[in-house]
This record gives structure tokens, C-alpha cells and sequence, in this order.
């Protein structure tokens, strides 16, 4: 089901980088002046807003009209449509759009306004929860160019204190420019997970401007904006986007196909490092990320990473902790070489990792789940680590079988959730869809189910 990223950033001719990251550094000059102080950002917005768009998108859900008749497990639900405004930015001339995924989630209709007010219905060419982008196209007049926002390419040039523009349509008022610096990097929330290297901003960014740009002072896109820290639900100055090195992988993707973004897997579980492990191996400093486990054959293993080992860098860059690396690695494709410092037994060394994918064993053998019990309706699939880095989930000691999707029947009405992996049907333990689909073949009048959700397990009788 995974399509293989495209190695050529041909697909993005349009996104050429204007400068390279030695001549960005030259340009680097703290105003002097009061002069210098009240220049114009005019000259970037001009090149940069005609490339940000507003995105709405409407979807419809089902909902009780009333909770007391809902808890009871009577009444009918309705369908309700819901909207969502949100930005995004043209990448691609012929009308590709990169936005955020949560903007246009579940849509089923999606209309994307150009600059000039021009309205267009858009089309999903790829949707990844995991990095939170969507890619759209829209359909335009024969021989039309639409301006693009070139994605920052190169990756490492930015740094904190530079001056950022956020362009993006906040509450629907209309387009909007504000302007801070880059406040951080490599933000995350979870220092041992792999969704963090945000970019942290000050420039005010509301809701309506996820999937915005974030811009540089070279008119390059080098970020999209995403989500705020708030108590308010308004802009308190701490804003966060993707960077564009990501942005540019899941256009590289869709542009070549795909549907799935491919992301290398080191094949080992990593804990940051605390200033207590810093003491027990001999570090200076409290960074780097532990390699705790290894998985067997996989692509650490066979670099010669072991347990106990540091990593201290990644492709000569310092490592800061767990998420750092993971991010660092995932952002390679496939096949790329990526060189790691590690400390071994209290000496460094330099390794070689090559990147890859992480199996899809046992497969997916996916199903839907038909017939009178607890699942009919849900679709499932085996846990391998292929699935469990699709959905952010751990990889290791995992097995069992997780829902994808409850679209219809009793899952859903039943409360079966997407995520939760089933581990006991009727005093069986579920190992494999195999034995799902075993464990329900035949009706039965009560239902012993256990499932497992967001690291709790859950059981309940049913009657269905």
C-alpha cells in the first residue's frame, strides 16, 4: 500500500531554493538604526501573499439529537454538515495546494479562494495524519500559471532569531500578515517520540491560519503553520509549523503517486538523554538519545548500533534527544545514507545507516469485519511495525489487531473507535486477524470483549 517517494525533486521545478545557506548567513545584519528599524516587509509579502489561499471545507457527521436517548442506546442519529476554515499554499503552478490535514479531514467538499477572490473545488491528492499535511489540486483554465512560494531547500539555514513573516486568513477576516522571529527549533512536545522539530514562532497565528506560510526574508516558504500553545484559543505568541524539509516530502509524494509518505525507520527504540544517563555513560552534556532496544535484523542492527549506545549526531548536526534523531532520520527517503555519531562504550565513532522503511510483517491482511458481533462493520488489520509507524504507535512487543476504520454497523454504534486494537474476543486472545475473524464466525448470545485504548485495556459484555 506504501508508494516509494520519488528520489529527484524534479516535481518541484517550481519550488527552486532562491539562495544557499552560506549567503543567508552573510545577510544576517541586526538593524543598526532607527532607520533600518522602520524598513518596509512590503517587497516579500508582495512576491509571497498572491501564493496563500483560504481553504473550506465541509463535512458531515452523524449526531444524536439527544444525549439521554444516545446513553439509553435509542434514537435515531442525524446527519449535521460541519465547516472549517483554514489556509494553505500554492506550491506548484498548475494548482497544487499544501495545507494542513486537519483542515480538510473527512471533507467531503473542499473549496480553495485564490487571492484574486476566485473560488475552485479541490481535490485531495494525499492526506497524512502522521506529518498533519494534505496536498490538493485544483482544475484550472487551459495555459493558466498560478504564483508559487518556493520551498526553503535548504534544510539547516534557518535559526533562531530570524525574522519570519506568518500569511494566512485568520477567523476567515481575510488574508493577514504578521510578522516575529523564530523563537526555536526542534520543538516537541514528547522528547522520546518521533513528531517533534517544530519550528516555534512569535508571529501572531490564530485559528484559520493553519496551514498558512511561514516565511523568510528570502520570500521562501520554510515552514507551515499549524497549531498554537493557548489557554484562550487565541495567539499568546507561541506558534508552531512544520518545517519545509517535511512539507517538501509529502509533495515529493503525491507528486510521484503516492498515497502514503514512506518514512525511514531506525529499527531501534531511543530514550532521550537525561542528565542522569549523561552521568552513568560519561557525557559532558544531557543530550543525545539512548538506544534502549534493537529490533532484530533491522537497519541499526546491521549499522552496529547495540543497546547502551549513544547518538550523538545526525548527518554532522548535534543530536538533542530522542525525537530529534527520529525526526532527522524520517526525513530522508528510502536508500539515502544517513551518518550517525555514536558513543560506544566511551568512544565515538561514526556509522553508517541506511535508510529504509520498516516491514510489513506479519502483512496487513486487511479485512471487514461482517456478520451479528461486537466488530461488524469495522475494518482491521495485523500489527506490524509498517502499521504501527503509520499510526504512531510503538513498533516494539507490539501484535494484535488494530481497527482502521468503523464506518457502518455495530463497531460503530457500539463505540468501536479507530486505533483500538483488539486483544480478547470471548476468553480468546486475538493475535491475528486470522483469529478475529475465527473468534467471530459463529453468533453467539453474549459478547466478552477486550480491546486496548491509547495504552488502557478495556473490557466489557455485550449483548448484540
Amino acid at each position: 500500500m506504501r508508494a516509494y517517494l520519488l528520489s529527484s525533486l524534479t516535481v518541484l521545478a517550481a519550488c527552486v531554493s532562491l539562495t544557499a545557506a552560506h549567503a543567508q548567513e552573510e545577510r544576517r545584519v541586526v538593524p543598526s538604526n532607527v532607520v533600518a528599524m522602520k524598513q518596509s516587509f512590503a517587497p516579500i509579502v508582495k512576491r509571497a501573499a498572491p501564493a496563500v489561499v483560504n481553504i473550506s471545507a465541509k463535512r458531515v457527521v452523524r449526531q444524536y439529537v439527544d444525549p439521554f436517548w444516545q446513553a439509553l442506546g435509542m434514537g435515531a442519529p442525524r446527519n449535521r454538515v460541519e465547516g472549517s476554515l483554514g489556509s494553505g499554499v500554492i506550491v506548484r503552478a498548475d494548482g497544487v495546494i499544501v495545507t494542513n490535514n486537519h483542515v480538510i479531514e473527512h471533507a467531503n467538499d473542499i473549496t480553495v479562494s485564490l487571492y484574486d477572490r476566485r473560488e475552485f473545488p479541490a481535490k485531495v491528492m494525499l492526506a497524512d495524519p502522521r506529518t498533519d499535511l494534505a496536498v490538493l489540486k485544483i482544475d484550472l483554465p487551459a495555459g493558466e500559471k498560478l504564483p508559487v512560494m518556493p520551498i526553503a531547500d535548504h534544510a539547516g539555514a534557518s535559526q533562531v532569531g530570524d525574522l519570519v513573516l506568518a500569511i494566512g486568513d485568520p477567523f476567515g477576516v481575510g488574508q493577514t500578515v504578521t510578522n516575529g522571529i523564530i523563537s526555536a527549533l526542534n520543538r516537541t512536545a514528547d522528547p522520546n517520540g518521533d513528531q517533534g522539530a517544530y519550528i516555534q514562532t512569535d508571529a501572531a497565528i490564530n485559528p484559520g491560519n493553519s496551514g498558512g506560510a511561514l516565511v523568510s526574508m528570502d520570500g521562501e516558504l520554510i515552514g507551515l503553520n499549524s497549531f498554537i500553545y493557548s489557554q484562550s484559543g487565541q495567539s499568546s505568541g507561541v506558534g508552531f509549523a512544520i518545517p519545509a524539509v517535511v512539507v517538501r516530502r509529502v509533495v515529493e509524494t503525491a507528486m510521484g503517486g503516492g498515497t502514503t509518505v514512506v518514512r525511514p525507520w531506525l529499527a531501534a527504540r531511543l530514550q532521550s538523554v537525561t542528565p542522569d544517563i549523561a552521568r552513568s555513560v560519561g557525557l559532558a552534556t544531557p543530550s543525545g538519545a539512548l538506544v534502549s532496544d534493537v529490533w532484530p535484523g533491522g537497519a541499526a542492527q546491521r549499522a552496529g548500533l547495540k543497546q547502551g549506545d549513544v547518538i550523538t549526531g545526525v548527518d554532522g548536526q548535534p543530536a538533542v534527544d530522542a525525537a530529534g534523531v527520529n525526526f532527522a532520520i524520517a526525513a530522508h527517503r528510502p536508500g539515502d545514507t544517513v551518518k550517525l555519531a555514536v558513543r560506544h562504550e566511551k568512544s565515538e565513532q561514526t556509522v553508517n545507516l541506511r535508510a529504509e522503511a520498516a516491514p510489513a510483517t506479519p502483512p496487513r491482511d486487511e479485512k471487514l469485519i461482517a456478520g451479528r458481533n461486537p466488530f461488524q462493520g469495522a475494518t482491521v488489520v495485523n500489527l506490524s511495525p509498517a502499521v504501527a509507524e503509520e499510526v504512531g504507535l510503538d513498533p516494539f512487543g507490539r501484535e494484535g489487531v488494530l481497527v482502521t476504520k468503523t464506518d457502518q454497523g455495530l463497531a460503530q454504534q457500539l463505540g468501536v473507535q479507530p486505533g483500538d486494537i483488539i486483544r480478547a474476543v470471548n476468553g480468546r486472545s486475538i493475535k491475528t486477524v486470522s483469529d478475529l475473524s475465527s473468534a467471530v464466525v459463529a453468533p453467539a448470545p453474549v459478547w466478552q470483549v477486550t480491546i486496548e485504548r491509547n495504552g488502557r485495556q478495556l473490557s466489557t459484555t455485550l449483548r448484540v
